[in-house]
């Protein structure tokens, strides 16, 4: 299956869908382009807050852009890779018989799956501004988030497929 019907799978079953890719075999190169689209996702996501707060503070729109380019698609990569390391550490340490692999494949996939919410939470954020509304758009990625990640855990490091 496709990425574009992958994500809407995982909303139904994430357990699945990880199972799925993980029979695919390991392959870096198609977890670093998860990374990659889930982490231009959330630049994209970032475009309408940014525009709203370039047009009520008057600071210049190309500025607040580059620096979140800089800091969700380059250095936001070399973090999300070591919060993965630390979940196979922390995996392991608690019984788990997966490896490295499996970690990464769990957190980039929870989070380019979870990329609709961080869309909406921009476009909420865009639009509407602070509020209850961003609140509970983030919220709810989180939640949505969390489940997608642990779900991909136990079904990496608990469950023999």
């Amino acid at each position: 299956m496709s990425v574009t019907t992958d994500i809407p799978a995982t909303y139904k079953g994430p357990r699945k869908v990880f199972a799925r890719l993980l029979s695919m075999g390991a392959r870096e190169d198609r977890l670093l382009v998860f990374l990659l689209a889930g982490c231009v996702l959330t630049f994209v996501a970032q475009m309408p807050k940014l525009a709203r707060e370039a047009h009520l503070t008057g600071q210049e729109l190309n500025m607040l852009l580059g620096g979140a380019l800089l800091g969700i698609v380059f250095i936001a990569p070399l973090f999300l890779y070591v919060l993965a390391l630390v979940a196979h550490w922390i995996a392991r340490a608690a019984g788990g018989q997966g490896d490295a692999y499996r970690a990464r494949l769990a957190l980039f996939w929870a989070f380019l799956a979870s990329s609709p919410l961080i869309l909406l939470n921009g476009l909420v954020a865009g639009f509407i501004g602070a509020g209850a509304a961003l609140n509970l758009v983030g919220a709810l990625w989180c939640v949505v988030f969390l489940w997608f990640w642990i779900s991909g855990m136990i079904q990496g490091y608990w469950t023999r497929s």
